[in-house]
């Protein structure tokens, strides 16, 4: 199974994983046209948007709102599902939004 080292994740391989999810909702029409909804863009906007700083943050957000979404996705690509979360503190600066929630 992927993601099994210790230690803090890097950006690099956060942006790996959270890319790797995008091009799995792309492949999942019923969750992307769910998530292009949610993020107020179209498919035509994906490309620029994912360039924009948080954007891939937000994917795995998705994905951790989503349990059987997120389980599919990390059985799919042999991470654990903590990993998406790991990614995603990284991705967002270090801000834990699901702490006090």
């Amino acid at each position: 199974m992927k993601g099994t080292k210790s230690g803090p994740m890097t950006q690099e391989a956060a942006e790996e994983i959270a890319t790797s999810a995008l091009s799995y909702l792309a492949q999942n029409p019923e969750y992307l046209g769910r998530f292009l909804s949610l993020a107020g863009i179209g498919p035509s906007e994906i490309r620029e948007a994912a360039q924009e700083p948080g954007f891939l943050a937000g994917v795995l957000e998705f994905y951790m709102q989503d349990e059987q979404l997120l389980l599919a996705f990390t059985e799919t690509q042999g991470h654990r599902p903590t990993m998406l979360a790991a990614a995603h503190l990284t991705l967002a600066g270090g801000v834990d939004y699901f702490a006090g929630a």
